[in-house]
């Protein structure tokens, strides 16, 4: 009998060592065909006080230094505009990409990326984790099996508490040039992603930005709201703002043209996301309420805290599929539909029209010109 062969180490890298990084270094931690072998900050101290606290053999930085390291897998938890040169040294290297979200800020330097991955032959993941709760999942495969029937109708609020100390922890918060936008950019993607995988290709997106409260201190939008179309007919409207002084929570609703409908919420923020609504055959089968005596307002290191288990699982998944082959559940372009759709609801309020989406040399490109006119506190060089 010949022996089975033995079950392949991946060696990573884990470039950044910022807050979420933490997720990251939990996640690979926990598999055991993995062993984390560097990390890299520009802020040096900051590389060798994570080595150390995490047993890492080296703290280094830069990402040539960790891609000499000989990696298999580099995870990306940099600022969103220098995601692009990581992951392009990371596919000229031949390491394989897990890339926080958004995986850039302009749409052209996202389809750089994914191209340069699949040329190269590496698989590049992207970490929209929520896709992951149970109860997300069970709304997909209520479309999917037809219990909720096609989608035709969503919903979308985002309703968020920061204080002026989130935007001033770090340098890069809070600007066109380093974070490369506000609300939508940095919260409300991942409600998009989940928007897009449950009804599909976009049409058409209508929005306006505005900043109501911390108009002070950052440059980009604190607050939005879309009109999306998709290829379907389906229609969904967003809201998203962190000019609350008290944090409501997350819901999307999903309606199907039987009539059937499903709400999935996220209160406080940070917690697995749940439902508080499954309504099906004219019957409502469950619905839930907030619960009592919780803390609205939660800490940015406690919202990721929580978000662990599911980025753990994400994790396992781009794992497992470089282990098979496979292409991983969530991939680099996947990730170009979120950006796609929230850099249209930029353009839309700095030129007051609507974005229509049409295919383009492969992609579903959103750009119709680059606008010259500045609404909404928007620059036009932040755009699509």
């Amino acid at each position: 009998m010949t022996p089975s062969a033995a079950p392949r180490n991946f060696r990573v890298g884990i470039a950044g060592c910022g807050a979420i990084s933490r997720n990251h270094l939990e996640a690979f931690k926990s598999l055991d065909n993995v062993r984390i072998v560097g990390v890299c900050d520009v802020d040096e101290e900051r590389a060798r006080t994570t080595a150390r606290a995490w047993d890492i053999p080296a703290a280094v930085t830069t990402v040539d230094e960790l891609l000499d390291l000989d990696l298999d897998i580099i995870s990306v938890c940099t600022p969103h505009p220098t995601h692009e040169a990581v992951v392009l040294k990371a596919a000229a290297a031949g390491v394989h990409v897990l890339c926080e979200k958004p995986i850039a800020t302009r749409l052209e330097a996202a389809e750089c990326m994914v191209a340069a991955c699949e040329e190269a032959g590496v698989r590049f993941g992207a970490l929209f984790q929520r896709r992951f709760w149970p109860a997300a999942q069970k709304i997909r495969t209520g479309i999917d099996d037809g219990t909720l029937g096609r989608p035709i109708m969503a919903q979308c609020s985002v309703m968020l508490h920061r204080a002026p100390d989130y935007y001033n922890r770090d340098a890069w918060r809070g600007t066109w040039e380093n974070d490369g936008g506000g609300v939508l950019m940095s919260q409300a993607v991942h409600q998009i992603d989940l928007l897009q995988w449950y009804l599909g290709d976009v049409a058409e997106v209508f929005g306006r930005v505005n900043t109501y409260r911390h108009g002070d201190y950052i440059d980009v939008e604190d607050s939005a709201t879309a009109v999306i179309t998709f290829t379907s007919g389906a229609m969904a409207t967003v809201e998203a703002t962190t000019a609350l002084t008290t944090n409501l929570g997350i819901q999307l609703r999903i309606t199907g043209e039987s009539g059937a409908s499903a709400s999935l919420t996220e209160f406080p923020e940070g917690s697995e996301g749940r439902l508080d609504l499954w309504a099906t055959d004219g019957k409502i089968q469950e619905e839930l309420v907030h619960p009592e005596g919780v803390e609205p307002n939660v800490d940015l290191s406690m919202i990721n805290g929580q978000l662990i288990p599911f980025h753990t699982i994400q994790v396992r998944d781009f794992v497992e599929a470089l282990e098979s082959g496979q292409e991983p559940a969530i991939t680099g372009r996947d990730a170009l539909k979120s950006l796609r759709i929230l850099l249209a609801v930029y353009e839309s309020s700095r030129t007051g029209q609507p974005v229509r989406f049409a295919p383009v040399d492969g992609f579903a490109k959103s750009r119709v010109g680059i606008p010259t006119l500045v609404l909404a506190g928007v620059p036009a060089e932040a755009g699509v």
